[in-house]
């Protein structure tokens, strides 16, 4: 009975395997006759783009058809949206800041020691999403 069980699994495991490779090479197939400009592969890239397609809009109560009037209505609400307010706004001549003292300034331009570089790297996590460079800290 356990080797049954264990030849089952067996059977299981290569038929998900078996299921893997044959998605892989439909996905290979689909690239390379989609390259070959097939009737297929423009029929379905045309459905793609007709349900991308905006053909209309209700603005308000009215419904609005055509590229130019979809166009114009999309441009003047969000112009409505983001117009510039004019609000007045505090000014800052009447403001008091605090200033630093030359020791203070001086520790603000000091050269960072190894203690505080490690520190800095050490509580960094390592499962954040990567800088520009495309490195994250779990190297």
């Amino acid at each position: 009975l356990a080797e049954f069980h264990g030849v089952t699994s067996d059977i299981h495991s290569l038929s998900r395997l078996n299921a893997s490779i044959c998605w892989q090479q439909s996905r290979s197939r689909w690239l390379k006759e989609g390259d070959a400009n097939t009737k297929y592969f423009h029929s379905v890239l045309a459905g793609r783009r007709r349900g991308n397609a905006i053909s209309t809009l209700q603005v308000d109560s009215a419904v609005v058809e055509g590229v130019v009037p979809i166009r114009n209505a999309v441009v003047s609400h969000f112009a409505a949206h983001f117009k510039a307010v004019n609000v007045e706004r505090p000014g800052i001549e009447n403001l008091n800041f605090k200033r630093l003292q030359v020791a203070e300034v001086s520790s603000l331009i000091k050269p960072f020691s190894l203690d505080e570089v490690k520190a800095a790297v050490w509580d960094c996590d390592s499962y954040k999403s990567p800088g520009p460079d495309g490195i994250n800290f779990g190297f």
